[in-house]
């Protein structure tokens, strides 16, 4: 039996993909004789995953500490890695430029167990163009935490050859042993009721064609850009609606709810929040196409869920998937600006409906050939268990 240990911020599901990933993996392994515990900078009062097969230790402060709510800076983190580390066979850090980085550096720095890091794309340039201040300060947290921290790890992993690609150089020195491992999702249960479930959670959508956008509502995932580029072709089938579905953390929906007002379509564009369970399976199977025009996506699990419905996905060029998405003919590919947003919207309503059966079924066979998360779980275990040997 391979013991992990998993270092990540939160096991919260609203905080996107990571988190997602590790949940699968651990329940993966459970049932092959492995076991994946985590370690989280969540509140200890919080419950998350509760049917984890796992121990989840949550030893992170109370929530509503204002600017360093986010930086989750846990004093107990290090004493208890050291106490407790060399319970594994192996660590994995999920994350930077958090208190969970900063203490795995110091905690497990030239001591067994030997650790590994996913930087989950926060190496990619979009960030530094998007944030140069930030990006100054981030370079001074490198130099004396994730630098250490990525140069330590037996190896840093990237979910793809393009985040590995965009990454390097990111801050100076840059200094660390990388490797590209298989990521994914799990595949779609159904129990045949779970488009009706996601129709009755927005009732104001009925049974019209529609869109989807599933993910968090962030600046950088391009939900406005969709809600401009849907308007802009809103006109070519009127029967066609969109769902932007979601967490909203940093409030941009009443922004992209005034902008779907102004352009008329307040009754076609709908924002039904975070859907989970039957409702998400049935909104990823229901939809005519997803669309994510992203300014950055170092993998995008909101794409291999929609593959694994059968559903086409349409992406920008900064989903880092999008060579194998266009390689399987599983979707389109455009730039993540306005007139690549409404190419993407253009050309999909322009296929006939042999076109879009034929890239549904590439979709799936997409799923099936590069991202179902037992391939993720199998490589990921493969090469920690042929480091540590």
């Amino acid at each position: 039996m391979t013991r992990i240990l998993r270092i990540i911020t939160s096991a919260d599901p609203r905080t996107g993909g990571p988190i997602e990933g590790a949940r699968r993996v651990g329940e993966i392994w459970a049932n092959q004789g492995h076991r994946q515990d985590m370690l989280t900078l969540d509140p200890p009062g919080e419950r998350h995953l509760a049917d984890y097969p796992g121990t989840i230790t949550a030893l992170g402060p109370p929530r509503g500490l204002g600017p360093l709510d986010r930086y989750r800076y846990a004093r107990e983190m290090i004493p208890w890695l050291r106490a407790h580390a060399g319970n594994y066979d192996a660590v994995i850090v999920s994350g930077l430029w958090r208190y969970a980085a900063r203490g795995a550096a110091q905690a497990l720095a030239g001591k067994a167990p030997p650790y590994f890091v996913f930087p989950h794309g926060m190496l990619d340039p979009w960030f530094r163009r998007a944030a140069p201040l930030k990006h100054v300060a981030k370079q001074a947290s490198w130099w004396w935490a994730e630098g250490p921290l990525l140069a330590g790890a037996r190896a840093v992993l990237f979910t793809s050859e393009e985040e590995r690609r965009r990454a390097e150089g990111a801050f100076r020195p840059y200094r660390l042993r990388s490797a590209v491992v298989n990521y994914g999702t799990a595949d779609l249960r159904s129990d045949g009721g779970d488009i009706e479930a996601f129709r009755q959670a927005v009732p104001a959508l009925g049974d019209r064609p529609f869109l989807l956008f599933l993910g968090r509502i962030h600046p950088k995932k391009g939900c406005d850009l969709l809600v401009q580029a849907f308007a802009a072709v809103a006109a070519r089938d009127p029967s066609l609606d969109l769902v932007i579905a979601g967490p909203d953390d940093v409030g941009l929906v009443a922004g992209l709810r005034s902008a779907a007002q102004r352009a008329g379509l307040a009754a076609r564009i709908h924002f039904p929040g975070m859907l989970t369970g039957t409702s998400k399976s049935g909104a990823l199977r229901a939809a005519s196409a997803f669309v994510l025009p992203s300014h950055q996506e170092n993998f995008g699990i909101a794409v291999a869920e929609a593959l694994a419905a059968g559903t086409p996905v349409l992406i920008s060029d900064q989903v880092a998937i999008w060579r194998e998405v266009a390689a399987d003919g599983a979707g389109l590919v455009a730039p993540d600006t306005l007139l690549g947003t409404i190419d993407l919207l253009t050309r999909f309503l322009d296929c006939d409906p042999e076109q879009r059966l034929a890239m549904r079924r590439a979709a799936r066979a997409c799923f099936t050939a590069r991202f179902h998360i037992d391939r993720a779980a199998d490589s990921l275990r493969l090469l920690i268990e042929r480091e540590i040997a």
